[in-house]
């Protein structure tokens, strides 16, 4: 059996899925892009292409051997985008807790069945159907829960908003012990430079104390106040409008001193060794056209 243990996004990681790129199916159409970078590149014909990807992942995945993390894999589906299993699922304290996502990405969480096979079933949990939430708007920090949220009235037209009040109130009921608090990201279907897909696309924890973070990712200034106010704001690292349009707050914790980042991420990277991080730099520039980078394709499971 698998004892499930994530408690924040940073403790020294023992077991997670990594997705896949292998056998992802041909560049899509327009109207099956998820979110506009994606439609950027299919327009431009820049979308990346499946060798790039899959070596991408590979030498994430030996990172992570590197450390003796134990990596499962989706079961591989013919012609399907497996990468971003953040998605579909993620852990709380010892609770598997399905995605509700869009509808077409349902196989996705059959690809990982053989892994939630193994959890007490007990702690394998779907929310109802009209709860909307992907492991990319949840962030764990202690006795913190960040959601990331949109509360706009046109929640419903827009395919990057993830993540509805019902979700948030969802982990409310349960995790009654625990500080939610909910962010308003800002949200575009045509401009990536202005859309924060999920809560990691413009913040995200490292270290014991430290942050990443984009301003102008929240709707809401009191609700980056609050950040700046938890974390202090020589903890927090301000990346630019281009930085976040380059994922530079989807890094990846081992450990709280040991940081998977994207080689490309220079400001970054120079930041982090300077607070005294172990940064391991990998490609990952392809994968990041289709707005997700290194802990949209991660699903922890064991932290110590």
């Amino acid at each position: 059996m698998l004892e499930l243990k994530i408690k924040n996004e940073t403790s020294r990681l023992r077991a997670v899925v990594l997705g896949t790129a292998i056998d992802n199916g041909p560049t899509p159409n327009i109207d099956e892009a998820y979110d506009p970078k994606s439609l950027e590149h299919i327009l431009a014909g820049t979308y990346p292409l499946e060798s790039e990807m899959v070596s991408e992942m590979e030498a994430f995945n030996q990172v992570l051997s590197k450390y003796g993390v134990t990596v499962y894999r989706p079961k591989l589906i013919e012609n399907y985008n497996q990468i971003f299993v953040r998605d579909i699922g993620f852990v709380i304290e010892g609770v598997f807790i399905k995605s509700n996502i869009l509808p077409d990405r349902e196989r996705e969480l059959d690809a990982i069945q053989y892994i939630m096979d193994q959890i007490n079933a007990a702690k394998v949990v779907r929310p109802p159907d009209e709860v909307h939430i992907e492991g990319g708007d949840v962030m764990l920090w202690n006795d913190y829960i960040f959601v990331g949220t949109y509360k706009g009235s046109d929640y419903a037209d827009h395919i990057t908003a993830r993540t509805n009040k019902e979700g948030v109130q969802y982990i409310k009921d349960l995790f009654p012990n625990k500080i939610v608090k909910e962010f308003d990201l800002v949200k575009s279907k045509i401009e990536a430079r202005d859309n924060a897909l999920h809560l990691d696309c413009c913040f995200q924890t490292i270290g014991e104390n430290k942050g990443i973070i984009y301003k102008r990712g929240f709707r809401e200034e009191a609700d980056y106040r609050f950040l700046l106010n938890l974390f202090g704001e020589e903890n927090l690292f301000h990346i630019t409008r281009k930085e976040m349009y380059n994922m530079n707050s989807n890094v990846f914790s081992i450990d709280t001193n040991v940081v998977v980042s994207e080689r490309n991420f220079t400001r970054l990277n120079d930041w982090l060794r300077t607070n005294g991080f172990v940064v391991e730099e990998i490609p990952y520039a392809e994968i990041a056209k289709q707005e997700g980078l290194l802990r949209c394709s991660t699903l922890p499971l064991i932290r110590d």
